[in-house]
Formats: C-alpha cells, structure tokens, sequence
C-alpha cells in the first residue's frame, strides 16, 4: 500500500500560516491534498503537523488521525527525515504495512498528476531506496558559481584540470526540489539521513519547481499556477 504523506509545519518565518494560507481559491495544502486523494495508486494519505488547525482540517477530509507532531519535530531545525520516520510509525500502526512512502512538499504546489505517477513509475522499475525529484540546476559549480579562497580571490567552486569555458561542457549538476520524493519504507526506517542508500533522480522541468519560501515566491506560484489553470493542464 502506498502512503501518500505531506508535512505541514505551523511556524514560518518567511509567510507566517503559509501552508494554510488561501492560493488560487484554496488552502496551500489543499493542492497537494487533491493530489493525494485523486490518485487511485495512494491507499492512505497522511499529514504531519503542529498546527491543530491543519490537523483537523486534513482529518476532516479524510486523512489518517496520527494526531499532532512531537514538540521536538515542529522546530525551525527539526529535520524532514525525523518527521517522516513519525509518520510513517504512526500511520502504519492505523492502516497497517506500508509499500511507499510518497511525500508531496506543502510548498511546491505546481506539480502536476503526472510528476506523481512518474516518480511512482520509477520507484517501481529501479527498486531504489528513494527518488527525488530533482531539476537541471540554473548555476553550475564547475562553470559559474564562485567561492573566495584563502586570499579573498574569487575561484570556481569545483575547478577542472582545463577548466570549463562553456556551460554545456560542464557535468550535469541538479537542484533538490521538494516536488516529490518515494522512498522504500525499510530504508526509512533504518538510515539516519537521505544519502545514506541509492537515491535516483526523477527530472522535472524548473517550471514546476519553485517552492515557497518568501512572500516574493507565494506571488510568483500564485502566477504561474493561474496560468497552468488557465491553459488547462491541470487535472487537480
């Protein structure tokens, strides 16, 4: 059975109550909730939060009843692997053994139905510990990101015997993007961080990839994701 889980902390310091806040005519949370509910694959949904509000409402529509997150993993520095491995304890001794752990980003709302089905399709044919979404990074160390070095100078971050003149000769870098993540649940289980067993990529395009994280990012998703709805390629 796959468990579709979002978490959902109360606090934020960049957009106080986003993940509550209204985006395009509903609740943040409730774009990836849909999501969650509309995918035949996704036998059990479950949101971890501080936030009684969230708690209820999620409940309310159908999720599992964990109840609220630990003091100690609704914290600013509570690690997103902690709150995982709760949800995933809690949830299983309501619903049972679990297949997947699929996790949607409260705050990456531009995902499309397929960025999901994709991810599961991946994690079924490469039987990896966990996919992550992940799109080509807009700067590249080996090319042009920069760092000061013992003398204040600026070198490349990752130098090249040769260097690297062009950005198509430098290697392909990603960014980690919290679109989608499907993880095994016997590697959730055991390991102590993400990269401790085979992770693999799932590529997005960087259109559906920004996250909220400032007020400047809730107007640029509120754009963009108007004008998904206006072009119609969204199912949910």
């Amino acid at each position: 059975m796959i468990l579709g889980h979002i978490g959902a902390r109360k606090g934020s310091k960049g957009v106080p109550g986003k993940n509550f806040r209204t985006l395009c005519g509903k609740p943040l949370i409730d774009w990836s909730l849909d999501q969650l509910f509309a995918n035949p694959r996704v036998g059990a949904v479950v949101v971890s939060t501080d936030d009684p509000a969230i708690h209820a409402h999620a409940v309310a529509r159908g999720a599992l009843d964990i109840g609220l997150r630990p003091a100690e993993l609704a914290t600013d520095t509570a690690p997103k692997w902690g709150v995982w491995q709760h949800a995933l304890s809690a949830s299983e001794q309501i619903c049972g053994p679990v297949s997947a752990f699929l996790d949607l980003d409260c705050t990456s709302p531009l995902r499309i139905p397929e960025d999901i089905d994709g991810a599961l399709d991946t994690f079924a044919q490469q039987a990896p510990d966990m996919v992550m979404s992940v799109c080509e990074a807009r700067k590249n160390p080996y090319f042009n990101l920069v760092e000061p070095d013992a003398t204040g100078a600026l070198q490349v971050s990752k130098p090249l015997p040769g260097g690297v003149w062009a950005r198509q000769d430098a290697p392909v870098v990603y960014e980690h993007v919290g679109v989608v993540y499907v993880v095994a649940p016997d590697y959730l289980r055991r390991a102590k961080t993400i990269y401790e067993g085979r992770v693999v990529p799932f590529v997005l395009p960087s259109d559906r990839c920004h996250d909220i994280d400032t007020p400047y990012d809730f107007q640029l998703v509120e754009f963009l994701l108007t004008e998904q709805l206006n072009a119609g390629v969204r199912k949910v």
